[in-house]
């Protein structure tokens, strides 16, 4: 393949937030397709990296050290380790993993990896990338990981997000031993609160048995065993906690966790503990906050970056428990990802919909788009030939998008409707798009930056699926679903038009055209079907001629050229070359080449030539495959599901060009297309969102191939050139669709093309051309508007001669009506049958036929609803009435509405009848095994008295021993268990099947008797329509009009009767069927001669007519006769009439009379038949009623029994179940603590094989300890030809070691938010270089001694380097120790925890076999005690009976009664002394009165003695005249009327003076005002003088006035206070005495209690 050419990267687009990270402090990477890309956020430049596998899985990067890491999509995955800025491959780690990785994460203070493998392992894995070897893992471990992250302070804690768990894993190390050991935290509930945890309860023995049984966790309970069983407990047994999705470690390792909630928590790693930082639950809480802002998180240098659902940033300040926003971005969209460049000078957001924005606080306080590509799945994607390599991109959702030559995003436009495919024109610059309604949009491209929609048309009711234009740009070919091709017309100039269209065989699976210039003529192929090949020809020119298509629209066959192919396979996808067909076999999976015939002009159009492949090749693994031919016809592509493109020569098909373009797990690639020079191919996605350019690269002789390719190119383009121009200009100037002035001509043709749609403005906003682009379903397609046009021209043309047809038609109904009205006059014999005049036979049958068969439709619809309940009715009826053996019923009383109900009892399965048998058999031995050993016993041991043996068993058989009345009532079984003998679960079990056979034999019983009282009901009610039957006919004779009470049963008696329905119940006519009919009209003859025949009777009709149908005459009809009066009564007045006529009428008198009495006699005995009647109704429903009370209370002793033995038996259950669950709790203690004591022999065996590495690592490290201190007492031997004082000089040196300090660099300059870790100095891992580059400086000729030579100085440099390294080699060992001690201590504590843990379920083993034995003797019992009464206070739901005495209940009723009777006495002297009191009071009462009488008449008395009259009144009193005085007291009066008006009048004209006197007074004074008013001011300032001046003056009088006035009134009120004291006490004192007075001569009664 390399030998051939390449297919290198040019560029590649797509963003799908799935993972980004910094690489370094400036450029970012992440996945798109099988690719990685590398955007630097300064430049906005991209590099690409191809996956070295199967496309891209998780990713993750260190910019600390310039690496990343991703994994492969494969089975058996790889995970690759490569350097940036160089992208040279580190390392590649071959882990366990089967399927895919789900998370990766590199440490920052390390060559660390941890990883999380997907299912079916789920392991979790720590590796040192740098040796490619795993230091530690754990097996189902990531179930539900999401990510993971190292905390950047400590490699040893990796935490692990789930989806609703956050768990930190400790790496603890012993050498080069590492393990993994979980941390898991626990998250509060949903609404804040910490939920504890489920603690098994313990299993001490103690004194006392709860009253429910023993306290069993939720695991026994249930049933679980295994691993998992006590999660699935607890999630099930626990409330709702938060769920996690962001987390972010702090400068303290510890952790910020943002929840899905809206939650902010603070997890400390150490102490396993989660605070509530924010709860967005609580009444104060931030509203900024409260709608899920915590979805992303990273650490700023003064707080903490939130983002979340909304399109906000917040910058979080937190002190303590406190959150204050100090900042707040606003975004255009929702981001999910935020992180910090590695220098903390840049901020990265990120979000799902594919924009990257970027912060530097330090520049702008503004957000700026880096990248914004957006983000779906690409549909189609092609490189337009006319705008210098633009590539033209479409997305499912609509959106089209134009890219440059280096992938660059130029412009976008939102189509806001569904899309399915596309293509561009190659003569003009412009992208036709198919959408999924049916419409196909052509979009001018040449405003690069602003694509616009120019023309629409609506060709489908279903989604377009090809689009293709041939290579000269003549026609643009659309298909569908719906086998239609259209064809229509590219130019611009000629507005889109459609020509035509033509219709192929089947399914269209792949569309590819052909363009031949030497004949002018483009060939059209179409698979069909998957072997159906249909090749036709259109001419290049001259397509739109009338002759060229029909009416419809439809392309005559002279003009398409049609042949017809079949090959032997399916296929799934074919191109068309210049004589040949390449093409995709789905069966084989091979790529095949057809040759077709040159010589078509000979077949027919319906003739189907058979074809073989020439060539066959391999081709994709994964279908459906697409094929795309270069424009110069040398080179064939084909991609598939799998993602591969490859590239092979037409000629030559057995070598390619191979290029993992995208992912195979995401679908593959979508489409491909080449360039106009054939050098470029553009790939798109099929679900992984990406956008490939790649450059086709060919070697040695192929390059010819290439300079062809591109002589083609330019051949072609000048071919076009003109045409474009021309078309181009045309295109530019077409006005947006929508928005421009159309012509009348252009109106009416758009009108038959797209359906007359509306013109919108679809620049404005998106929105506004939505409702445009999808058309509704009532929106006419082009071929709908063409006929509805054809057949409005018919209509125009044919209208005249429809007009006549239609009078002719009205004449000829005339006549017919008219003959049809002379033929029902005619005799029979001329008259005509009426079908004779039916001239549509054929009509009026299929009419007919119609409505027949619509009838027999509704008929089967209803057969179908009746049978379908029909089959509930019987199944219901068969599970709730068949299957019961005693049905359901009531009997009510006559006279009442007590009801009294049986008991329904289904029929006892063969399995209950065989566990009741064998439980019988095992009794019968039991019994006859203990009277066996009873007899024994009884040889040995006379017994002096033989009846006490009967009578303990008489009373052990009593009702408050057995716990029920069903003995007493005659039901029990004889096999029954005493309750005190139930100790073993068989027994128990035993006794639950003898209890419900009890239960059913109490039920059979009484419905025995429910039965015959039943019966006797039937039978009274029988009996009493009888005797209804009596008095209604008493009734009618009496002429009474009295209701009779005629009970009956109702549905609960007779509920069988609600299973049929009557004739009655049914108020629509029953339809009858034509047989059904005829049955009924025969009947009905029959009938009619049967009535004719008795009528023929002789004898009856002699009988009627002589005594009215009866033989003799009834003492019933006395009543009926009346003797009818003599005629002369009738005719003659009574004083006409003789002697004989009034003796007639004597005897008429007589005879009335005596009937009269006769009447009078019969009436009497009628009544007093119906009241005889009557009672006797009454009396037998009375008797009836108290024979169903009788019932009722049986009913009600068989209930208490019943519920007895119910209760007993629920308790049988519940102890049985207490008992499972006992021997659930024992397998689940044994399980675990076998479990344990596996664990605590692997870590015995580990502890041993720890402790021995410690002790040869000790022997290591005291040597290398002992070599140190070695190399410091041979230093004097090593200079034993120096001096003495030489050599202590150098000594000291030889002690002295440089300060090691961390050199910074100006690019380290920057405020890091984690500290560097604080590990000892020789274990950082650039610890001994430093020290050796330092001592390099004391080593300098410049710190040379003066008594030291040269050569004495360099061997002295080497023996103090050699120290030096010594020395680190000692703290590097001593290091290790101390961590291997500190792991070996770890797992000793673990040993012990073990011991612990088994000692703990050893003790809880025991003790539940303690509580297992003595629940099964310590058992429960039931007894029957006497109706009573609980007299205890119950404070809780169980009272406390411990300090209760229980006495018989006669002794209370008798202290009761004794108490009563005291009391009633009591209450009778209290009345008594009452009603003397009363009479005390009213003697009293009634003497007051009588004293007052007295003193009211000698009032009255002394009143009238002393009464003054004066002469006025005496006079009155003495005159009689009172006439006179009267008139004399009148003219009195109308001289005092006449001397006050004259009075009045004078007083009037002294008033009229005294008002003008005052006048000129008034006048006066207004002038003396005014003088004074002039005088004021000057008064008015001196008075203020004078009166500050005597104010000041009157002050202090004033102050000391006031203040013994003040202190008069304090001692007044004192004094008052005091004497109101006084009183108040006195007072109190009084009331208390008049009470004691008032007890003391009114005893009380205390309050009895009565039950």
């Amino acid at each position: 393949m390399d030998d051939i050419g390449s297919l290198d990267v040019r560029w590649i687009q797509g963003f799908t937030n799935k993972c980004i990270e910094f690489v370094d402090n400036k450029t970012v990477c992440y996945t798109c397709g099988s690719h990685i890309c590398f955007l630097n956020l300064e430049t906005k430049k991209q590099s690409v990296l191809q996956s070295p596998g199967r496309g891209i899985g998780a990713l993750t990067a260190n910019s600390k050290n310039g690496t990343f890491a991703f994994s492969e999509e494969k089975l058996s995955p790889s995970i690759f380790v490569y350097s940036f800025p160089e992208l040279q491959l580190k390392n590649e780690l071959k882990g366990a993993a089967q399927t895919d990785y789900k998370s990766l994460t590199l440490s920052e203070s390390g060559p660390y990896l941890g990883c999380c493998s997907s299912f079916p392992d789920y392991t979790i894995t720590v590796w040192n990338w740098e040796i490619a070897e795993p230091l530690c893992t754990q097996p189902q471990a990531g179930q539900d990981v999401i990510s993971l992250v190292f905390n950047p302070l400590n490699w040893l804690q990796l935490c692990a997000l789930g989806t609703t768990t956050l768990t930190v894993w400790n790496i603890e190390k012993s050498d080069s031993f590492h393990v993994l050991k979980p941390s898991v935290i626990e998250l509060p509930a949903n609404d804040g609160s910490f939920i504890e945890r489920l603690v098994p309860p313990s299993h001490t023995v103690s004194d006392k048995l709860p009253y429910f049984g023993l306290e069993m966790p939720p695991t026994a309970i249930s049933g679980l065993k295994g691993n998992k069983a006590e999660s699935i407990v607890t999630k099930l047994c626990t409330k709702a906690r938060v769920t996690p999705t962001a987390i972010c470690w702090t400068a303290t390792s510890e952790l910020y966790v943002g929840c899905e909630e809206s939650f902010l928590l603070l997890v400390d790693p150490d102490s396993l503990s989660a605070s509530v930082l924010f709860n967005p639950t609580t009444a104060d809480a931030t509203p900024e906050l409260r709608h899920g802002n915590f979805q992303g998180l990273t650490l700023d240098k003064s707080g903490l970056i939130a983002v979340g659902k909304e399109s906000v940033v917040h910058c979080l300040q937190i002190k303590g428990s406190q959150i204050d926003i100090t900042h707040t971005w606003q975004l255009e969209g929702p981001v999910t990802t935020v992180m910090y460049s590695p220098d903390h000078e840049i901020l990265l957001l990120s979000s799902n919909t594919g924009q990257i924005y970027v912060l530097n606080p330090t520049e702008s306080d503004n957000f700026v788009k880096v990248l914004d590509v957006l983000c779906g799945n690409f549909v189609a994607a092609h490189l337009s030939h006319t705008g210098g390599n633009i590539c033209v991109s479409v997305r499912d959702s609509g959106e089209l998008q134009l890219w440059s030559a280096d992938g660059t995003i130029l412009g976008s436009l939102s189509l806001q409707t569904e899309v399915t495919s596309m293509a561009c024109c190659p003569i003009a610059h412009y992208a036709a798009v198919g959408t999924a309604s049916g419409n196909v949009l052509f979009i001018d491209l040449n405003m690069e930056h602003l694509p616009r929609l120019v023309h629409q048309v609506h060709l489908y009711p279903t989604p377009v699926d090809h689009l293709v234009f041939d290579q000269e740009g003549h026609y643009l070919l659309t298909t569908a679903s719906d086998s239609h091709i259209y064809v229509l017309d590219a130019k611009p100039s000629n507005r889109f038009s459609v020509i035509g269209y033509t219709v192929v065989p089947g399914s269209i699976l792949s569309l590819s055209t052909q363009c031949v210039r030497d004949c002018e003529q483009v060939k059209v192929l179409a698979l069909c079907n998957g072997q159906e090949l249909t090749v036709f020809s259109l001419p290049a020119k001259n397509l739109a001629g009338p002759d060229c298509v029909d009416r419809h629209g439809c392309l005559s066959a002279h003009i398409l050229k049609v042949s017809r192919y079949e090959v032997p396979h399916p296929l799934d996808s074919c191109v068309l070359g210049v004589s040949e067909v390449f093409a995709n076999c789905r069966e084989k999976k091979t790529l095949q080449r057809f040759q077709l015939p040159q010589d078509t002009e000979s077949l027919s159009s319906q003739q189907v030539v058979q074809l073989e492949p020439e060539q066959e090749v391999g081709g994709h693994p994964l279908g459906p495959t697409s094929l795309a031919l270069s424009p110069n016809q040398l080179w064939l592509a084909s991609v598939g599901r799998d993602g591969l493109l490859r590239i092979r020569e037409t000629t030559n098909m057995e070598q390619c060009l191979e290029l993992q373009s995208h992912s195979r797990r995401l679908g593959g690639v979508q489409s491909v297309s080449f360039s106009a020079d054939s050098q470029t191919l553009l790939t798109a996605g099929f679900r992984d969102g990406s956008l490939l350019c790649t450059d086709l690269r060919f070697k040695g002789v192929d390059a010819d191939k290439v300079n062809r390719a591109a002589q083609y190119s330019q051949c072609l383009d000048n071919f076009l050139k003109n045409i474009f121009r021309t078309e181009n200009r045309i295109l530019i100037a077409m006005p947006e669709w929508g928005q421009g002035i159309h012509t009348g001509a252009e109106r009416t043709e758009e009108s038959e093309v797209s359906g007359g749609v509306e013109a919108l403005d679809v620049t404005e906003q998106d929105e506004s051309y939505s409702s445009l682009l999808s058309a509704p379903p009532s929106h006419p397609t082009w071929l709908e508007s063409r006929r509805e046009a054809v057949i409005k021209d018919d209509n125009e043309q044919y209208s005249e001669a429809k007009s006549n047809m239609k009078k002719t038609f009205k004449e000829l109904r005339d006549n017919i009506q008219e003959m049809m009205r002379e033929n029902e006059n005619l005799p029979d014999l001329e008259r005509l049958p009426q079908k004779e005049f039916n001239l549509f036979t054929e009509e009026q049958k299929r009419l007919g036929a119609m409505v027949e068969q619509e009838v027999k439709r509704v008929r089967n619809e209803v057969e179908w609803e009746i049978l379908a309940n029909c089959y509930l009715r019987d199944v219901l009826k068969r599970e709730c009435w068949d299957s019961m053996k005693v049905k359901g019923k009531a009997i009510k009383a006559f006279y009442s509405e007590h009801e009294v109900k049986n008991y329904p009892l289904r029929e006892r399965t063969e399995k209950e009848v065989e566990d009741l048998l064998r439980v019988e058999n095992i009794r019968k031995l039991e019994k006859a095994a203990c009277t066996q050993s009873s007899l024994k016993k009884n040889s040995d041991t006379t017994s002096p008295k033989e009846g006490e043996p009967g009578k303990e068993s008489l009373e052990a058989e009593t009702p408050v021993v057995t716990g029920s009345f069903s003995a007493q009532l005659g039901y029990s079984n004889p096999y029954i268990y005493d309750q005190f003998c139930l100790q073993t679960t068989e027994q128990r079990i035993n006794q639950i099947i003898l209890l419900q056979d009890v239960i059913y034999r109490i039920k059979t019983a009484f419905n025995t008797d429910f039965e015959a009282v039943h019966r006797q009901k039937v039978q009274e009610l029988n009996r009493l329509k009888d005797r209804n039957t009596n008095i209604r006919d008493i009734t009618l004779e009496l002429d009474l009009k009295d209701t009779l009470w005629e009970p009956s049963l109702t549905s609960s008696e007779r509920p069988e009767g609600l299973l049929t329905v009557d004739d009655s119940e049914i108020k629509a006519e029953r339809y009858l069927t034509p047989e059904q009919k005829k049955e009924k009209e025969k009947k009905k003859l029959e009938e009619q001669k049967r009535l004719a025949a008795k009528d023929d009777n002789d004898k009856d009709r002699a009988l009627d007519d002589m005594m009215e149908g009866v033989l003799e005459v009834k003492k019933e009809d006395i009543l009926k006769i009346e003797i009818p009066p003599p005629e002369f009564v009738l005719t003659k007045p009574e004083i006409q009439w003789n002697e004989e006529e009034k003796k007639v009428y004597k005897d008429y008198e007589k005879k009335t009379k005596e009937l009269n009495e006769e009447k009078e006699k019969y009436k009497k005995s009628l009544e007093t038949e119906m009241k005889k009647l009557q009672a006797s109704n009454k009396e037998a429903t009375e008797r009836f009623d108290e024979t169903l009370t009788k019932l009722f209370e049986k009913k009600v002793k068989c209930e208490m029994a019943i519920y007895q033995e119910e209760l007993k038996n629920t308790y049988l259950v519940y102890s049985v179940l207490i008992e499972d669950e006992m021997r659930n709790r024992e397998l689940e203690l044994k399980l675990k603590l076998e479990k344990t004591l596996a664990y605590k022999d692997e870590l015995v065996e580990e502890v041993k094989r720890h402790e021995e590495d410690v002790e040869l690592f000790q022997e290591t490290y005291e040597s290398v300890v002992a070599e140190d201190k070695v190399l410091d007492k041979e230093f004097s031997k090593e200079f034993f030809d120096v001096p003495n004082h030489v050599v202590d000089l150098l000594y000291k040196l030889f002690k002295r070691r440089p300060r090691v300090q961390k050199m910074r660099t100006e690019t380290d300059n920057n405020l890091s938010l984690f500290k560097e870790q604080r590990l000892c100095s020789s274990m950082a891992p650039d610890a001994l270089g430093k020290m050796l580059k330092a001592m390099e400086e004391l080593d300098a000729p410049e710190n040379i001694p003066e008594a030291v030579s040269q050569p004495v100085w360099e061997r002295f440099c080497l023996v103090r380097n050699t120290k030096v390294k010594s020395e680190h080699k000692v703290k590097v060992k001593a290091f290790t120790f101390a961590e291997m001690q500190a792991f070996l201590h770890k797992r000793r504590d673990e040993v012990h925890a073990t011991q612990q843990e088994i000692k703990h379920l050893s003790e809880g083993l025991e003790s539940l076999h303690e509580e297992k034995n003595r629940s099964l003797t310590d058992i429960m019992v039931q007894v029957l005690l006497k109706q009573g009464q609980v007299e205890v206070y119950t404070t809780e739901l169980t009272p406390d009976y411990t300090d209760c005495v229980h006495l018989h209940r006669t002794v209370v009723e008798d202290l009761n009664r004794t108490i009563r009777t005291l009391g009633d006495q009591k209450i009778a002297s209290m009345v008594e002394c009452k009603d003397f009191r009363k009479g005390i009071i009213r003697q009293q009462w009634e003497h007051r009165m009588l004293t007052m009488q007295i003193e009211d008449f000698n009032n009255k008395a002394r009143d009238a003695q002393m009464l003054r009259l004066s002469e006025e009144q005496q006079d009155y009193l003495n005159k009689t005249d009172h006439g006179s005085r009267v008139s004399h007291q009148v003219h009195i009066l109308e001289k005092t009327v006449a001397f006050q008006e004259k009075t009045h009048r004078q007083s009037v004209q002294h008033r009229i003076k005294k008002i003008e006197q005052l006048k000129r007074q008034a006048a006066m004074k207004a002038e003396k005002n005014t003088t004074v008013e002039e005088k004021l001011p000057n008064m008015q300032v001196t008075m203020a003088e004078t009166s500050h001046i005597y104010g000041g003056l009157a002050s202090e009088a004033n102050l000391a006035a006031r203040e013994q006035k003040r202190y008069q009134e304090i001692v007044q009120r004192k004094n008052l206070e005091e004497f109101a004291r006084a009183q108040g006490e006195e007072l109190a004192f009084l009331w208390a005495e008049v009470e004691r007075l008032r007890m003391k001569s009114f005893p009380s009664l205390d309050q009895l209690k009565h039950n």
